[in-house]
């Protein structure tokens, strides 16, 4: 998103439908980690230029991860206690177009954006705009994937449940065993693959 655009219902529609756009821009079916011109160099450039903002923003009490077998590069968390939320806050960087995402709580789940100020947003799109990252709303990455690539999920839990069933595997009183929920674009850019 761009300096000034918020999440959520007020959230700019160019500008949401602009992210949308190259979240299915990046979609490569045939990569799933990471693009096929990844370039090392560049993502780790974007991550130190991230890392050190949230360290000049946070201070020390940022810890700095990267990942492997995922589809992001790695991220910044900083203690509640620190980020004035009352929660803690994490900053993920994808291996795709340059993404990145903010929230707080449980990462990639539903109220994650709760609590990320205007204020915040503002200066996380600035820095992303210095990094030459895009900040994608997490309420964007919990929509459910419509995209090309075929994820791990869309395929092993129904696979899951049907042999649960033809074996009579689980309790048969667990109505939640039947629920699956969709697969949504934050498993394709911030999940492990």
């Amino acid at each position: 998103m761009t300096a000034g655009a918020t999440d959520g219902a007020g959230a700019d529609d160019e500008d949401t439908g602009r992210v949308r756009a190259l979240l299915r821009e990046h979609d490569d079916p045939d990569h799933l980690e990471r693009p096929p011109h990844f370039d090392p160099a560049a993502s780790a450039r974007r991550f130190d230029l991230l890392g050190r903002a949230c360290v000049e923003r946070f201070g020390p009490a940022c810890v700095r991860f990267l990942t492997q077998d995922t589809s992001h590069y790695g991220g910044v968390t900083v203690r509640p206690d620190v980020t004035g939320l009352e929660r803690p806050l994490w900053v993920l960087l994808s291996n795709f177009g340059g993404f990145v995402t903010a929230g707080t709580g449980a990462e990639g789940a539903t109220g994650a954006g709760e609590g990320l100020t205007e204020e915040f947003l503002t200066w996380l799109d600035r820095v992303c705009a210095a990094a030459g990252c895009v900040r994608v709303p997490v309420e964007l990455l919990l929509e459910p994937y419509d995209g090309r690539a075929v994820l791990e999920r869309m395929y092993a839990e129904p696979l899951m449940l049907a042999m649960a069933a033809e074996h009579g595997w689980g309790d048969e009183n667990d109505e939640d065993d039947e629920k699956v929920e969709p697969v949504v674009w934050w498993e394709r850019y911030f999940d492990y693959m």
